[in-house]
């Protein structure tokens, strides 16, 4: 299916099983990096047939351990959180999965409360812990999450 939207185009296809392919977003605080990776690591058969972007350090991190192609934006607090959500406002997203430290206090906060914001505005599932992105990653794998494709069509 192609789909324009806000003079950019995007294409949705089907995977091999028949399931949407996402557009799925990475980051991760400094101190849940490496978990972010273990992760891609141990989902990275499922990560693979999606289109993935993330914020700098995070999709490098991430593209150098499992080899996954990852559109990279700046580093979150250069503004990388803001291009996510600028591209979730543009219904240009179906997926985050943002591992935060709630212990350690960031000086971009205010940011990453938006994108989350955002998430709830447009629908979007978002991720904040491991726990969650494992029931996520489950559901996406299982094509539960492609009811974005009708809740939030591309136009």
């Amino acid at each position: 299916m192609l789909y324009i939207n806000n003079n950019l185009i995007t294409q949705k296809a089907n995977n091999e099983r028949g399931f949407i392919i996402m557009n799925i977003a990475l980051t991760a605080h400094d101190a849940k990096k490496e978990l972010m990776v273990q992760f891609c690591i141990a989902y990275c058969g499922i990560l693979s047939r999606h289109n993935l972007c993330a914020t700098g350090t995070t999709g490098k991190m991430l593209s150098e351990a499992t080899g996954l192609n990852i559109t990279r934006f700046m580093s979150g607090s250069q503004g990388g959180d803001q291009q996510i959500a600028s591209r979730i406002s543009c219904n240009e997203i179906d997926l985050v999965l943002f591992f935060r430290d709630p212990i350690n206090a960031k000086e971009n906060e205010v940011n990453e409360a938006t994108l989350l914001r955002l998430c709830d505005v447009y629908n979007i599932p978002v991720a904040t812990n491991i726990a969650t992105a494992e029931a996520l990653i489950h559901a996406l794998e299982n094509g539960y999450l492609d009811w974005r494709d009708i809740v939030n069509p591309k136009k």
